[in-house]
C-alpha cells in the first residue's frame, strides 16, 4: 500500500466528514481534532488510525509500519458509517415514519373516544 494510496483514503473520509457533519478543516486530523465528538467512540478510533498512518506513510523510515490490513479495515468503518444514505433508502424511512406518527395519533384519538364514552357512562 502506497503513501498516495493511503493518503487519498484519509482525503475520501476527510470530505465526508465536511459533507455529513460540517467539520471544517484541512485535514483528517485537524477534523478530528475539531469534531471528532460527533463520531461513535469506534468510527473515531478508526479515523485516528487512518490519520496517524497517512501521517507515517510520509516518511520512508516509518512507513513499513503502517500494517495495510488494519488501515483498510479503519477506512472500511469509516466509510461505512459516513457514507450518503441514498435517495430511496431516505424516503423509505420517512414514509415509516409517517406512517408510526399517523398512527400514534389516530390510536390516541381512539383512546379519549373510549375514555369519554366510559366517563359518561355509555360503555
Amino acid at each position: 500500500m502506497t503513501a498516495q494510496t493511503v493518503q487519498q483514503m484519509a482525503d475520501r473520509i476527510a470530505a465526508l466528514m465536511e459533507d455529513r457533519l460540517r467539520i471544517r478543516g484541512q485535514s483528517l486530523s485537524e477534523k478530528l481534532r475539531r469534531g471528532g465528538r460527533a463520531l461513535p467512540l469506534r468510527v473515531r478510533r478508526a479515523a485516528t488510525e487512518l490519520a496517524r498512518a497517512a501521517d507515517l506513510s510520509h516518511h520512508p523510515k516509518l512507513a513499513p509500519r503502517v500494517d495495510p490490513a488494519r488501515v483498510r479495515r479503519a477506512y472500511g468503518r469509516c466509510l461505512h458509517h459516513l457514507r450518503p444514505i441514498g435517495a430511496g433508502r431516505r424516503r423509505g424511512d420517512y414514509l415509516l415514519a409517517l406512517a408510526a406518527r399517523s398512527g400514534a395519533a389516530v390510536l390516541a384519538a381512539l383512546a379519549m373516544v373510549i375514555g369519554a364514552l366510559v366517563w359518561r357512562g355509555l360503555v
